[in-house]
């Protein structure tokens, strides 16, 4: 049965304790089947597995937005970059540390490419 974007409902989030929790209070947490949609990243967190929850969110049909701090995504730039699916819809967010750069941001530099600003 092929899923519609109407049956993705989640959020998920990839980021830092203070940004998870953050989220997790305002009511975005899931756990389902042991499947959580969010992962918290520290200082020990090895790439693979930031890489590996990416793919996973990416990839599950009720998700419908991933949120993901912008330097986190910056520890998996190609991966972020490689990706231009519609649905779930990606946004790289600041964090309480590290502020938004829009220099970063792939869908941003998408956006400018399409309309031809450099």
């Amino acid at each position: 049965m092929a899923t519609s974007f109407k049956d993705r409902n989640l959020l998920a989030v990839i980021g830092d304790e203070d940004t998870i929790t953050g989220l997790l209070l305002a009511g975005i947490g899931n756990v389902d089947k042991g499947k959580k949609n969010f992962l918290v990243v520290d200082s020990k967190t090895q790439v693979s597995t930031i890489e590996a929850a990416f793919q996973e969110f990416t990839e599950r049909k009720d998700i419908a937005i991933l949120l993901i701090n912008q330097h986190v995504a910056e520890k998996i730039r190609p991966t972020v970059d490689k990706y231009q699916q519609a649905f779930p819809a990606l946004l790289e967010i600041p964090s309480k540390d590290h502020p938004y750069d829009p220099s970063k941001d792939s869908v941003l530099k998408r956006v400018q490419k399409l309309f031809g600003d450099r």
